[in-house]
Formats: structure tokens, C-alpha cells, sequence
């Protein structure tokens, strides 16, 4: 019963976080400067044809009138039509605009859907370095607390949230994929290319995970409970396993869901350097483009991951420890 009134309860709050996340962006980017449809039509086209297109797709119809068809259109699962992509995917300009192919628009939600799964590859892959090396540094930095680990853990996570994520990925690029050849670096063509962005994208998440997991475990090992343990006799790999390690794993649970909720920010850069075709490539080139219906789809999809995320991250949370109440 608990689960079902936690999910109806978190489930509403995140329904209410995505609409008005999109009523924000949808807002927005139509009192930023600039014409998405002298975009479309290209630069030379008359003015007259600019404002026949604009009032054929509504855009000059108040605000309000827009969302609310907008709106209606998204509970329906339509997240309407690119302005400057056509049916193959491929970008377009405005020196095309006499093309046979324009009327045929790509759907966002194909758009989106197409590379949404590269992105969550990258995303859990970065993930699960950035455990894997957390694991190794910060447990051994937390069971020696004010020792040689512990102030290890601290150089290593200093040092790598100090670099930044353009300026590592470049240097990683040259270094492993042109000068080394260990790894490709640039588009995609197997899951190969997912490594060395995910590298990236993982030293940028590590650092925090590394202090808060030696914090953690050190915080822990310092309870009444890990005396009572040895007192009884509990191997000490027993006590760090099935004791440190589970009341340690929630302020980390906690903080990977609001790490992956920041993720966006660089997997936008990181996609971008390494020419990944990702969710990350595709913001930006909608943003480029003012592809407003495009921008918007992708404000909806991952705002409401983000939103199940966060769900599952504090119903996981609840499990592992009944006593905290969300």
C-alpha cells in the first residue's frame, strides 16, 4: 500500500514538474530573438512568403493558443513535426527550400526516439566507470579515514573535478585514438566509439561519488552497530559488506540520481566533441536551428527520465533503509 500511494503521490508531482518544464521552454523560446521561419525559407525568400508559412504552422497566433494546441497534441503521444528536418532525418537549410522532400517532416518523436538509446548507452556507461572507480577509491579512502587512502581519494578527486570535460576529451582524443590508437574517437560505428566519451563523462561524475563515499563509509564505521559486530565476532569483511556498505550506499543512491539528472549538461559538450549521435548532438543542432517543436519534444522526454529517475532512485532508497520517508 505504501508503494502505491508513494508512486500515485511522486508520479503527480513529476506530471505537474514536466508540464510546467514545457510551458517554460515553450515560453521561452518564442520571446528569444529570431525567426525560425526565415530560417526554414532561407534568406532570400520575400516577406510575404515568411509570414504566409508563419501563420500556415500558427506561429503567429498568441502564446497561449499555441501551448494549448501543443498540449493537446502531446497527450495524445504526438510531439508534432520538425521545422527544418525532413522525413530521412537529415538536416536541411533554406537553400533547399524548393526541395521535393520538405513537405515530408521528420516526427520529433522518431527524431528523438532514433537517438535517445545512444545517449543512454554513453550515460550508463559513464555510470558504471564512475562506480566501478568510486568502489575502488573511495571504500578504501572511508575504512582509513585521516590515513594515505583517504588523503588519495582526496588528490584523485580534486585533480578530477578540476578538469574540464572539452578540454579532457580532446586531450583524450589525441592522446588514445591519434596518437595511440587504442580507441576511436569520432561518430559512431560500434560500441567502441561509446568508450572514451564515457571516460570523459565519467571523471567528471567520479569526483563527487569518490568524497561522498568515503564520507560515507567513514561516517558509518564510527556507529555503535560496527562495535557491536566486532564484539560478536563478525569478520570484518562481513561488517564492511553487509553492514558499512548497505547504510553507506544510500546518501550515494541519492546523490547518482541527482548526478544523472545533471548529466544533460555534459553529455551536451562530450556529444558535441566527439561528433556522437546522440540526444546531446541532436540538442544542440535543434538549438542552432531554432527547431522549436524539436527543442520542446526533447525538454518533455528527458525531463520525464529524469522525473522517473528520481522515483526510482527514492524508492530504492526506502527500500535499503525503511526509515527514511519521502
Amino acid at each position: 500500500m505504501f508503494i502505491l500511494s508513494f508512486l500515485v503521490r511522486r508520479l503527480a508531482q513529476g506530471a505537474l514538474i514536466v508540464f510546467l518544464v514545457t510551458l517554460l521552454i515553450f515560453t521561452l523560446l518564442r520571446v528569444v530573438p529570431g525567426d525560425p521561419v526565415r530560417l526554414m525559407a532561407g534568406g532570400m525568400a520575400p516577406e510575404a512568403l515568411i509570414e504566409q508559412i508563419a501563420k500556415d504552422m500558427g506561429l503567429r497566433d498568441p502564446i497561449l493558443v499555441q501551448f494549448g494546441r501543443y498540449m493537446s497534441g502531446v497527450v495524445r503521444g504526438d510531439l508534432g513535426q520538425s521545422f527544418v528536418r525532413p522525413a530521412s532525418g537529415a538536416s536541411t537549410g533554406g537553400s533547399s527550400f524548393g526541395d521535393s522532400t520538405r513537405g515530408e517532416r521528420a516526427e520529433v518523436l522518431t527524431l528523438i526516439g532514433d537517438t535517445l538509446p545512444m545517449t543512454l548507452q554513453l550515460g550508463g556507461l559513464a555510470i558504471f566507470f564512475a562506480l566501478v572507480f568510486s568502489f575502488l577509491v573511495g571504500i578504501p579512502g572511508g575504512l582509513a579515514s585521516g590515513r594515505w587512502p583517504d588523503r588519495v581519494a582526496f588528490y584523485i578527486s580534486s585533480i578530477f573535478i578540476s578538469l574540464p570535460n572539452f578540454w579532457l576529451g580532446i586531450v583524450l582524443a589525441m592522446l588514445l585514438s591519434v596518437k595511440l590508437g587504442w580507441l576511436p574517437a569520432i561518430g559512431y560505428a560500434g560500441f567502441a566509439y561509446t568508450i572514451l566519451p564515457a571516460i570523459v563523462l565519467a571523471v567528471e561524475l567520479a569526483p563527487v561519488l569518490i568524497r561522498t563515499l568515503t564520507g560515507s563509509v567513514a561516517t558509518v564505521m564510527m556507529e555503535p552497530f560496527i562495535a557491536v559486530g566486532n564484539v560478536r565476532g563478525l569478520s570484518r569483511s562481513r561488517i564492511i559488506v553487509a553492514h558499512a556498505l548497505r547504510n553507506a550506499s544510500v546518501p550515494l543512491l541519492n546523490l547518482i540520481g541527482i548526478q544523472i539528472s545533471g548529466l544533460l549538461g555534459g553529455v551536451l559538450v562530450v556529444e558535441f566533441i566527439f561528433d556522437y549521435p546522440g540526444l546531446g548532438l541532436l540538442t544542440i543542432n535543434a538549438v542552432l536551428q531554432r527547431d522549436f517543436p524539436l527543442i520542446q519534444g526533447i525538454a518533455i522526454v528527458t525531463s520525464a527520465i529524469f522525473v522517473f529517475i528520481n522515483i526510482a532512485v527514492d524508492l530504492i532508497a526506502t527500500m535499503i533503509d525503511p526509515r527514511l520517508e519521502y
